[in-house]
């Protein structure tokens, strides 16, 4: 009986694994799409059946044409990467330092606080939009990075993911800092930040992934075109290209890069994480 469950288990098992497999090609052929028709000539993208892999390859004419001629690409490209990697190092600072004094410290009155910034969680970030722009107006940073940055630099979800980590992690660590001299900005700096590498890299590429990607708020709080980010900055570059499908799918292909090298490099620490969470629980 026991080698019949075995078996049955190791079947189901092979039967699972070939049904993720299939979903996950499905997934893939549309980014697999984008790549070919990227390095093709424009009369070949739509012909009948697919040509997977171009006869006539002509990626090195189409990315010259995306990033030196009419259109500022590499503008909006630099303009996205200022956003992302300011707003992320912003959030994991805050968001981190928030956490461990939810987590760790001991403060009158910290759950009570907990719980009203936990219910900020439930209003959609578009009720916010008008009282975030008369602020941002009234700084005056209405119309720049900073002010984008600034608003984008405190999030509630990374904070609640974070002080969710720092309660796993046993107080016997900051008790022997404490013993050796060590202050509270010394715990977070040397103790906490290493300990929660899994969850800072996690939330690190949430983060970047969402200000890259992010069209709403540059819309609303930028109106300089030398200011725009790659998702404003793509619609110039539709309307100049609208017609031509291998330079629009090689812009997007350039716009997506930035996003996998991000993930291929923390990818360890985010697995390391999963196994740790594993673990524990």
């Amino acid at each position: 009986m026991r080698n019949v469950a075995q078996k049955k288990w190791k079947l189901d098992r092979l039967l699972l694994t070939a049904i993720f497999g299939v979903c996950s090609i499905l997934f893939v052929v549309p980014l697999i799409w984008m790549l070919s028709a990227s390095a093709k000539l424009e009369r070949d993208v739509m012909t009948y059946p697919i040509q997977w892999i171009p006869q006539d390859w002509n990626w090195i004419e189409n990315f010259q044409k995306v990033w030196l001629e009419k259109v500022p690409f590499s503008m909006f490209y630099l303009n996205s990467f200022k956003l992302a990697i300011l707003s992320t190092l912003a959030t994991l600072l805050i968001s981190s330092m928030a956490a461990f004094s939810l987590a760790k410290l001991k403060t009158p009155g910290k759950g009570i606080m907990f719980g009203i910034m936990l219910s900020f969680m439930i209003i959609p970030e578009q009720a916010t939009l008008v009282p975030r722009f008369i602020m941002i107006k009234w700084l005056g940073l209405y119309n720049s990075h900073e002010g984008l940055v600034l608003m984008l630099a405190f999030s509630m979800y990374f904070t609640f993911l974070m002080r969710q980590f720092m309660m796993g992690i046993h107080n016997d660590y900051i008790e022997a800092a404490k013993i050796d001299g060590a202050g509270y900005l010394r715990v977070y700096a040397q103790i906490m930040l290493p300990l929660c590498k899994p969850i800072l890299a996690t939330a690190g590429i949430i983060k970047f992934i969402w200000t890259w990607n992010d069209y709403q708020n540059p819309l609303i709080f930028l109106f300089t075109k030398e200011l725009f980010p790659l998702p404003l900055g793509i619609q110039f570059f539709r309307q100049e290209y609208s017609n031509n499908v291998s330079l629009m799918m090689m812009a997007a292909v350039s716009a997506i890069i930035p996003l996998l090298v991000v993930f291929v490099i923390l990818q360890k620490q985010v697995i390391n994480g999963i196994t740790v969470g594993g673990v524990k629980g």
